[in-house]
């Protein structure tokens, strides 16, 4: 028992590895720099060992995306449990996102805009990406009012999205960041 728990452990170590690798090469050269040569040469592993653990790029990104749902979750979470009031808690778990979004643009866009095979809106949902959602329903559960609340949450969170996307495309002004902001979170915390 002891060589097969050593076993499982190494590789997850490894898997942590190979997902940090990316995050890290993601973060500084950008996602058409992560290749499997590059990740097994930082990892010290050969590109063999990483298909043995990933189908390939999208697979890793995929991975990279879900881990990022958890940090995402954990900083809204954050957010709305330090609010004193419901509507503070739109405004501060909106702002932590749109933080998040600057401040990790690589793995925002593995979470959100690259192509990647994970599966949203259904019960397949890897329980990272699922736990983030749940902290964007929760923060608009108490001004949700008759509305689904579901539905609600993904309208807030498309609004934030949007936002985001087009800010750091350079489509809107940098300068009205925090007002629009502002004017979202009045619209659904009246």
């Amino acid at each position: 028992m002891a060589i097969r728990e050593r076993r499982e452990r190494e590789r997850a170590e490894r898997e942590r590895a190979i997902v940090a690798a990316a995050r890290e090469l993601a973060e500084s050269e950008g996602w058409d720099a992560v290749t499997t040569r590059r990740l097994a040469a930082q990892i010290e592993y050969s590109q063999p060992v990483l298909y043995s653990h990933f189908k390939g790029k999208d697979a890793i990104m995929a991975a990279v995306a879900v881990e990022g749902f958890g940090d995402l979750g954990r900083e809204l979470a954050a957010a709305r449990t330090a609010a004193t009031d419901e509507r503070q808690a739109v405004a501060d778990v909106a702002a932590a996102y749109a933080a998040f979004a600057e401040r990790r643009p690589a793995l925002y866009d593995a979470m959100f805009t690259l192509a990647v095979d994970l599966p949203f809106a259904s019960q397949d949902v890897p329980v990272d990406p699922a736990r983030a959602f749940a902290e964007l329903a929760e923060t608009l559960r108490p001004v949700a009012g008759d509305d689904d609340l579901e539905t609600f949450t993904e309208t807030f969170w498309s609004g934030l999205h949007g936002l985001v996307t087009l800010m750091r495309s350079g489509r809107l002004r940098r300068t009205d960041h925090e007002r629009r902001l502002a004017l979202l979170v009045d619209r659904f915390a009246r």
